[in-house]
């Protein structure tokens, strides 16, 4: 009972339009009053509201989150240097002339971009506004680019370096370093469904796609020249983690360090660009610590009162096949993310939902992977998907349009979803090929 009143207050705030770690901290506050008015349970009178403080404070102490500041950062500096712009032209070289022309160039281009920054958004503004502009200069419609370059903006959180998995790590105790290495193939397994899915619609005549001539031998080595030094930081970032010489935290480091000597070395980057950058990184962090901090107190509460336990017990009289029980998380994490941020839902989600996932025996990483790319279908769905958002504004294209040219792209994400959740293999093999890689 008290659980319910918990999540009601919760749910019943973020329906009155509530910010959703506004709702999640006065939940808590509101929740402990009425335990300490009614006296209905000594713990809560005898803690009060300092437990708010004392929950919020600790929450944000965690070396592996150092971790996150310095992958934002280094993906802004690269944005920023120009980078993004020769991966764009790179990518044009190798598979512009296929069938879908500019829009297989898009997904190649966000799969290269994703191991630079750990972000869905910052990939679909940064990379996005190259992407959409090429693609109406060559002649595509609006909204079927602004749909590409959305549907490809959520392979940039599951190819590592990835903000959200590092939080997941830190809230579920798994090795980042496992995890980054666990995103690897089925990130690149969206872009090629997303590809074959362009294709047919392309020969099939459904969408309107120009395609280039084939460039020549010389024109894909000056293009790869010019795209390389950006193209080493994702090779600089996956290597250390295949051979354990650095934790990821330390990578993101020499990562960062490495866009600023790019930066400096090829003069593209003034000293204006570095404070963009840096701006743009605090505004993005600081939000997340303040969610982060804010989810303390009600992910304290949620396990003082049980909830995991309770939703194991329901779920389990629903039915204890494993089949079934994956959807059934698939189908709650779907409809949350829907709704809610995805660091909202980590935070609330993962210490709820690790008891029964061990129960069932499913790989925590192979979980983590799964989780993070279901909330992050919610950021490309509507009502509320904030990457729809971003995508109008670029596209200066409107809502309903949007929505409708994406359809299509629902498939391939689901099919790779499936994929995730009921063939271990795709995402534990390369981690476990990779002996001692480092816990954090």
């Amino acid at each position: 009972m008290e659980a319910l009143l918990l999540l009601g207050l919760l749910f019943g705030l973020i329906f009155l339009r509530m910010p959703v770690p506004f709702a999640m901290l006065a939940a808590s506050v509101i929740f402990i009053v009425i335990q300490q008015v009614t006296g209905a349970s000594p713990l809560f009178s005898a803690v009060g509201l300092k437990i708010i403080a004392q929950r919020v404070t600790p929450s944000l102490e965690s070396f592996p989150l150092l971790a996150i500041p310095l992958f934002v950062f280094a993906g802004n500096l690269l944005n920023v240097s120009g980078i993004a712009d020769r991966i764009f032209a790179f990518a044009k070289t190798l598979v512009a002339h296929i069938h879908g022309g500019l829009a297989h160039v898009n997904i190649l281009a966000s799969i290269v971009f994703s191991g630079m920054s750990g972000v869905a958004q910052a990939d679909a503004a940064g990379l996005g506004t190259i992407e959409i502009k090429a693609m109406k200069d060559a002649g595509f419609e609006k909204p079927f680019s602004a749909a590409v370059t959305a549907a490809s903006s959520i392979i940039g959180p599951i190819i590592p370096p990835s903000v959200i998995m590092v939080i997941y790590a830190v809230l579920s105790g798994e090795s980042i370093a496992r995890l980054f290495l666990a995103g690897i193939v089925p990130g690149l397994f969206l872009g090629f469904v997303l590809m074959v899915l362009i294709y047919f619609m392309a020969v099939s005549g459904k969408v309107h796609s120009p395609v280039a001539p084939r460039a020549t031998f010389r024109e894909v080595v000056v293009a790869g020249w010019r795209a390389l030094p950006g193209l080493l930081a994702p090779i600089l970032l996956v290597s250390g983690l295949l051979l354990g010489v650095a934790t990821p935290t330390e990578l993101g480091a020499i990562v960062t360090v490495y866009a600023m000597a790019l930066g400096a070395l090829s003069r593209e980057m003034s000293f204006k660009d570095v404070l963009d950058a840096m701006r743009a990184t605090t505004f993005t962090i600081g939000a997340m610590v303040f969610i982060i901090g804010c989810a303390a107190p009600i992910s304290w509460l949620i396990s003082v009162l049980n909830v995991p336990e309770t939703l194991q017990t329901a779920l389990l009289s629903i039915s204890d096949n494993p089949i079934v029980l994956l959807l059934m998380i698939n189908l709650m994490l779907l409809v949350a993310g829907l709704f809610m941020e995805t660091t909202a839902i980590l935070l609330i989600g993962v210490p709820t939902l690790l008891p029964l996932i061990e129960h069932i025996g499913m790989d925590t990483t192979q979980f983590g992977v799964m989780m993070i790319f279901n909330l992050l279908i919610g950021a490309v769905s509507p009502p509320f998907g904030v990457i729809l958002f971003i995508m109008m504004d670029i596209a200066k294209i409107s809502y309903g349009k949007l929505v409708k040219a994406m359809m299509p792209f629902y498939l391939p994400i689901v099919i790779t979803l499936i994929v995730i959740t009921f063939f271990p293999a795709i995402t534990l093999t390369l981690p476990d090929l990779v002996a001692g890689v480092s816990s954090r």
